[in-house]
């Protein structure tokens, strides 16, 4: 594993840092499991999270009655126990399926967001707010703003897909929600939020294998002349490359089975008998593939073989 840039997270504001990482810095990449979403992946992406953004904070702003914004920070790929480690505790996860998509998608604010949220819903003016999980009063109030909240989403993403988000359960402790296997690919959307003076942070985790179909429909991909032309030498470039790469090639008899003990035994002279029929070709081989059949033979002083045609298979 080396540091390299991050390749997936999207510019942020001067003194923002994200609760996965220390800001803008280098972010840890295994070549093990390379990113998968491409740049025009994240755009698109990008583009759907910023509207949903926004639609958010005026959301918001009119329930709760006071001055909000939500701005999206980042889009990274991570695996889902990545995500759950990254989460404060507590904090409230909102599970949700995604009719007609397969899979879970998790909503998460933190419980400021929560608390404040709720604070100013029942005419409060916000300022700091206790940890702990919501009374069977204020579950119901969050719910409905949770419910609004999706409905935005659904407005955002319309221009990738058709969804109809619907809130099932909400969970406080990520450790105990086992909405994917731990070593599952997800996308998480990271977002920073004001509701009034509070500043507080959210979240969207979307399993990979449930977003990835819908942005690879979206791809259109239009080359100008010039990119067409550097698309080609590349490819040039790359089948001449390739035609010269030197690899090794082995002519074979087909393989026997011996005893450990009549292996061990072998000495100089002793006659090993072969299960390769005389009439039949020998094999050529690459990597252990077969891809041609040929006689034994000489150039010279040098031994050879020449490359017949492949018998036929035997009818069954």
């Amino acid at each position: 594993m080396t540091k390299l840039p991050s390749a997936v997270s999207t510019a942020r504001s001067p003194g923002k840092m994200s609760r996965r990482g220390g800001g803008s810095g280098p972010a840890p990449y295994d070549f093990r499991r390379p990113i998968k979403l491409s740049r025009d992946h994240i755009r698109t992406l990008q583009i759907a999270f910023e509207t949903y953004a926004r639609s958010c904070g005026t959301l918001l702003t009119t329930r709760l009655r006071v001055v909000s914004s939500v701005t999206l920070a980042s889009i990274e790929q991570l695996n889902y126990d990545e995500y759950v480690s990254s989460l404060s505790n507590p904090t409230l996860i909102a599970v949700v399926t995604l009719d007609p998509l397969p899979g879970t998608m998790l909503l998460e604010l933190s419980s400021s967001a929560a608390m404040t949220s709720i604070d100013h819903l029942l005419g409060g003016s916000g300022g700091p707010q206790p940890q702990r999980p919501l009374t069977e009063v204020e579950t119901p109030l969050l719910r409905g703003l949770l419910e609004r909240m999706l409905g935005e989403l659904r407005y955002g993403l319309e221009t990738l897909v058709d969804i109809s988000p619907k809130l099932k359960e909400i969970e406080y402790n990520a450790q105990f929600l086992r909405a994917h296997q731990p070593g599952d690919a997800v996308v998480i959307a990271s977002f920073d939020m004001k509701i009034g003076t509070e500043e507080c942070v959210g979240s969207i985790c979307l399993p990979f294998n449930t977003i990835l179909p819908v942005l690879e429909r979206q791809e259109t991909i239009v080359l100008t002349a010039a990119e067409r032309v550097i698309r080609d030498s590349a490819h040039r470039n790359l089948t001449v490359g390739l035609s010269a790469a030197p690899i090794d090639v082995a002519v074979r008899f087909h393989p026997i089975r011996m005893r450990t003990d009549d292996i061990v035994d072998l000495r100089p002279g002793d006659v090993v008998p072969l299960g390769h029929p005389t009439s039949l070709p020998l094999e050529v081989t690459v990597n252990e593939t077969v891809f041609a059949h040929a006689v034994p033979g000489n150039q010279g002083a040098r031994l050879a073989c020449l490359v017949v045609p492949s018998p036929a298979e035997p009818s069954s």
